[in-house]
């Protein structure tokens, strides 16, 4: 390499270095930074270093000077500090829409934008949690997909599967393309969903995208619905969680100890006050769905609906009904 393309990419190779080896515990002197350009091939005098590392802070790099038994140079400060990578690592990594492989993919690039040596903290991060991974590698594309429809207003086609006992994806109605207009996507219980207006149904229709193959944004402009019959908002509260049957105005008892519990499910949409015996009242708006009524069960004596009856007798015919499945 001759020596005038040397000087151009010098200050290029030094940055990189800085970025990769250097951090608060990583410092490295000018001896240090001459060395690792000579492995690139450049060859760096100490004196114009000094003007070198100069330039790059004007430019906007954090490099800060640390003295101890000699003098040392690292990245104070970055795009994204290593708590912040670290909170981005495990929401990858624990997610279950993610594929495994796609998750290690991501992780790798998240890996790139902090030093070499914190980059170790983030790798360890992965194995946090073991949950289950989704294995359709395909869905992190539909995503694009859905988006890429949504921002151009035109109609989305794919195909909708579940799997059988042998893991094999059996398509709907005869892998025949579904063809509508994409809404909003949702993320409720650690999956996502596509929620999308059916022009054929006349109504709005929610599907896993990890469910979801083959996704191509169609030429068509998307459909025009009437919001004032159709509210996404209303539908995902309705459709996900604890909704799904008739709405109604509830009464419980709970457990003081369980008040987390309540908030993390109602959030500040319930009404929470004191009750007699160590417990608190809360009224919240909810349907009459198993779901709703499973979540409540689980709790055990620690909670009781109290009202309205439609909601009781639910309660009760549910209860009945499996209790008559392990009777003996």
């Amino acid at each position: 390499m001759q020596a005038l393309p040397q000087q151009r990419v010098k200050l290029l190779y030094l940055m990189k270095i800085l970025l990769e080896k250097t951090d608060e515990d990583h410092p490295m002197t000018i001896v240090d930074l001459s060395t690792a350009l000579a492995a690139y091939g450049i060859k760096a005098e100490r004196k114009t270093m000094y003007s070198d590392l100069e330039l790059l802070s004007l430019f906007g790099l954090d490099i800060e000077k640390q003295r101890s038994r000699s003098v040392g140079y690292y990245i104070a400060s970055r795009q994204f500090e290593l708590p912040e990578l670290k909170l981005l690592v495990d929401a990858v990594s624990s997610s279950r829409f993610i594929t495994e492989k796609k998750s290690q993919g991501l992780i790798s690039k998240l890996s790139s934008l902090t030093s070499e040596a914190q980059a170790g903290q983030l790798r360890r991060q992965v194995f946090v949690a073991g949950r289950a991974k989704s294995f359709n590698e395909l869905s992190y594309y539909s995503v694009d997909a859905i988006h890429a429809a949504i921002n151009e207003k035109k109609k989305i086609a794919f195909k909708y599967f579940d799997y059988d006992a042998k893991m094999k994806r059996i398509y709907r109605k005869g892998g025949t393309l579904y063809q509508v207009t994409p809404l909003t996507l949702c993320w409720d219980n650690d999956k996502y969903y596509l929620i999308a207006y059916s022009a054929e149904h006349d109504e709005l229709r929610h599907y896993r995208v990890d469910r979801i193959g083959d996704a191509s944004t169609l030429d068509e402009p998307a459909d025009v619905f009437s919001k004032k019959k159709f509210n996404v908002a209303g539908h995902i509260k309705r459709v996900f969680g604890m909704y799904g049957g008739e709405t109604v105005s509830a009464t419980l008892l709970f457990d003081e100890a369980l008040v987390n519990n309540v908030l993390d499910q109602f959030g500040k949409d319930a009404i929470i006050s004191a009750a007699p015996d160590g417990k608190v009242a809360v009224r919240a708006n909810v349907s009459v769905s198993p779901v709703f009524l499973g979540w409540v069960f689980s709790f055990g004596g620690r909670a009781e609906i109290t009202g309205p009856d439609s909601l009781i007798a639910a309660m009760r015919e549910l209860v009945e009904a499996n209790a008559e499945k392990y009777r003996v």
